[in-house]
């Protein structure tokens, strides 16, 4: 792979420019044209009543998608002027210029505001309420008499076995923006290449492969065709973009660190477990090599500064000030994670996140494990997570049994489904329209089904709440 390729500015649909003059007055990079095509969306706004850890809370301290999504773009940002500035001093590259450095930063901020803009209320619990419903009830659902589950494709049926936040983030970006034209927001295919985490479709998945990139769902049966010209015109061929483990890396130290800073606003993390945590981990950063960054050295030593300052809560103070420390440390070590494997990541060889074997392998790991067994496995977010999933089941139960009907002449549709698909958005439904025209019944049919969770994905958590108390008349 060679960056002039994958900093491609080719669109799906080319400039509306009409003459030189109106080119000439837009200063602006294709990429900061992404940026602002980004921010300016409906999509990108929902995401401020989207769940990241804590669903529907009304503290307005706890993190959002959006939040989190400013966080990830943020930290992405400043991997790429680090990564770049090392390319161009250690010429790692010939061909890299400062120019690319400047677009591949771009480039990153732009894929941090969108990474998570698939996903569907209710976190990532709400994907696998999604997952979970398409494995219990496809086989239920009935065309023309037939299992729905035997008329699909292997890919087609896979696609929603694994149901994927990330994939719907290509179909979103790329078809579900049916303001202009079917193109939706119609970004660059360099930002286009960087989202897509795992370049496999849902029969490609292999978990056991080793390799990152084959770990789920990259993209729908229906988005094939955009993901494999991207991937042409992008010069990746099926592989990873390089700046793709940048952005996991940036995704990874935000909500990573974000989860232990919300656990402990929340309640359900003390100063005194996290210092233990890190004490059992601080050999690991006894050694030449760690940049003198001990975790829990400092944590105890942020503690000790806010006691000196006479700050109301000393605890509070060394937790949020420790969290700045760690991000730090932790761009460094994905820098060195990028830079040290450069080649094998330019090559497509590289199959590791960037925090592989350095030495903030094992905090990541810490911090993932201590979130999930201090705030994951609480009681109080199972209870969240059991009336969500209640909530998504019964929403996927009426709109796909009522979609099934839908478009097709040969069957009558009986006024609450009719009613019910009506509440669908029009823009998902003219996107379904013109991505349905010239094919066959089982691809229409496969499209209606992702019609519902186009819709689906498209909703808040409140919309999500609201709509199914209005629908079991819940006053």
């Amino acid at each position: 792979m060679n960056w002039e390729q994958l900093l491609s500015t080719k669109r799906n649909r080319g400039s509306s420019a009409k003459n030189r003059y109106t080119r000439n007055s837009d200063l602006r990079s294709e990429f900061e044209k992404d940026y602002h095509r980004i921010i300016g969306s409906a999509s990108f706004r929902r995401l401020q009543d989207k769940t990241q850890v804590f669903p529907l809370d009304k503290s307005d301290f706890i993190r959002t998608r959006l939040t989190h999504s400013l966080e990830v773009s943020s930290f992405a940002k400043s991997l790429g002027q680090n990564i770049g500035e090392n390319i161009l001093v250690y010429k790692k590259d010939s061909s890299f210029t400062p120019r690319m450095k400047e677009e591949i930063c771009s480039i990153l901020q732009c894929a941090g505001l969108i990474h998570d803009i698939g996903n569907p209320p209710f976190g990532h619990f709400g994907e696998d309420a999604i997952r979970d419903w398409f494995r219990k009830n496809l086989s239920a659902l009935q065309y023309h008499g037939t299992p729905i589950d035997q008329i699909l494709t292997p890919q087609m049926r896979e696609d929603f076995y694994h149901f994927e936040g990330n994939a719907q983030a290509l179909r979103l970006v790329s078809k579900l923006h049916f303001l202009v034209d079917e193109n939706g927001m119609n970004l660059t295919y360099a930002l286009l290449s960087t989202i897509v985490k795992y370049p496999v479709s849902s029969v490609e998945i292999n978990e056991k492969s080793g390799n990152i990139k084959d770990k789920k769902l990259g993209y729908y049966f229906a988005d094939q065709e955009i993901y494999e010209e991207v991937s042409r015109e992008t010069g990746t061929n099926g592989k990873r973009h390089p700046l793709t483990f940048i952005l996991e890396a940036a995704d990874d130290i935000a909500y990573k660190t974000a989860d232990i800073e919300d656990a402990y606003i929340k309640g359900f993390l003390t100063y005194y477990k996290l210092l233990d945590e890190l004490t059992e981990l601080q050999e690991t950063y006894s050694g030449a090599g760690s940049g003198g960054f001990q975790p829990a050295d400092k944590l105890s030593e942020l503690y000790l500064r806010g006691k000196e300052k006479h700050v109301e809560n000393p605890e509070e103070y060394a937790i949020k000030n420790w969290i700045i420390r760690v991000q730090g440390f932790l761009i460094s070590c994905a820098t060195y994670g990028f830079t040290s494997n450069y080649q094998a990541i330019m090559q497509g060889t590289y199959g590791h996140d960037l925090f592989y074997q350095t030495f903030a392998e094992k905090l990541m790991d810490l911090l993932g494990d201590l979130a999930f067994r201090e705030v994951f496995t609480a009681e109080a977010i199972y209870r969240m997570e059991v009336t969500e999933g209640t909530m998504l089941d019964f929403l996927m139960d009426k709109f796909m049994t009522s979609v099934v009907k839908y478009d097709d002449h040969t069957q009558q549709m009986d006024a609450i489904s009719a009613r019910m698909v009506s509440f669908i958005s029009s823009n998902y439904k003219r996107a379904y329209h013109y991505q349905a025209e010239g094919k066959s019944e089982i691809e229409k049919l496969y499209l209606r089904l992702l019609l519902v969770t186009d819709y689906i994905c498209g909703m808040t958590d409140s919309y999500a709440k609201r709509l199914y108390q209005e629908l079991k008349a819940i006053i």
